[in-house]
């Protein structure tokens, strides 16, 4: 039987699946939406309802993917949106969201992130993310692509502390947020949001993934999956463009790894002893 996917909490209370559903790059070939639409919908069937987005992704065709293949179930869905830095003012992220309303015919978004560091007006676009929120466009917000450095400016700006989330690259390979930023966000309960978690398929071939993809009999990928999973208040956003795809990441979430696979992994792909800037994809 399919247990149910786990959860993290945000700050608020409320919990969200700890495996969801990335888009970053569907809704951008019109030969592949079939099989997009039905990778998405098998999805949210199969407990995946956090679906992530943003502006930039296809210049808003993702979030029209989702539209369509999504609205229907609108009330179960968790949508995550994002808003590019240049739109980053406080009338900016407004203008920005009304958009993204628009393009993903909903009253609102549940989670909306500022993108990354670049130009905006930090103060202003968490005035503008406050006014969406008290006018029930958005339900909370937070950032992307965030370093510990960032988080403390953010957490200096009046309501800075209403942040929810930071969303970042972060995988078995790339495992530098551990050192200081994800305890950091632990500490004030906010939880982090690892996309690429496969590192965009791009990880080392003939490691310990290998091996223990070998020796259970499934891929290499579901088990940088199900190391994500049980990293503590870290949810993963996969991306799967067919719904075989799909349903390989789903099951990934029914993996437990042992303490001697777990060490295993840290023998390879060792956690970091020092601070390391913030990787972007």
């Amino acid at each position: 039987m399919t247990r149910s996917i786990e959860t993290v909490t945000l700050p608020t209370g409320e919990a969200i699946p700890k495996l969801g559903q990335g888009t970053w790059e569907m809704g951008e070939r019109p030969n592949a939406r079939q099989e997009e639409i039905a990778a998405l919908r098998a999805g949210v069937e199969l407990g995946m309802t956090l679906i992530d987005t943003a502006e930039m992704y296809g210049d808003g065709e993702s979030e029209k993917l989702i539209a369509e293949a999504l609205g229907s179930v609108r009330d179960d869905l968790f949508l995550v949106s994002k808003v590019y830095p240049h739109n980053g003012t406080e009338r900016g992220v407004q203008a920005a969201c009304e958009r993204s309303l628009k393009r993903l015919k909903t009253d609102r978004i549940d989670l909306y992130l500022l993108h990354w560091r670049g130009g905006e007006d930090l103060k202003g676009a968490v005035a503008g993310f406050e006014k969406l929120k008290r006018d029930g466009k958005i339900r909370h917000w937070g950032v992307s692509n965030f370093d510990t450095d960032d988080m403390e400016e953010l957490f200096d700006l009046a309501s800075g502390d209403a942040c929810a989330t930071n969303q970042v690259l972060y995988n078995v390979v790339r495992r530098g947020p551990e050192f200081d930023l994800l305890p950091w966000l632990r500490e004030r309960g906010l939880p982090a949001m690892a996309y690429s978690p496969v590192d965009h398929a791009r990880l080392p071939k003939k490691s310990v993934l290998d091996d223990i993809a070998a020796a259970r009999g499934v891929s290499m990928f579901q088990i940088a999956l199900a190391w994500l999973m049980q990293q503590p208040q870290v949810c993963s956003i996969p991306k799967a463009s067919n719904v075989a795809h799909l349903k390989e990441n789903r099951a990934a979430a029914e993996l437990e790894l042992s303490v001697d696979e777990l060490a295993k992994i840290d023998a390879q792909f060792k956690p970091p002893k020092a601070k390391r800037s913030l990787e972007m994809l």
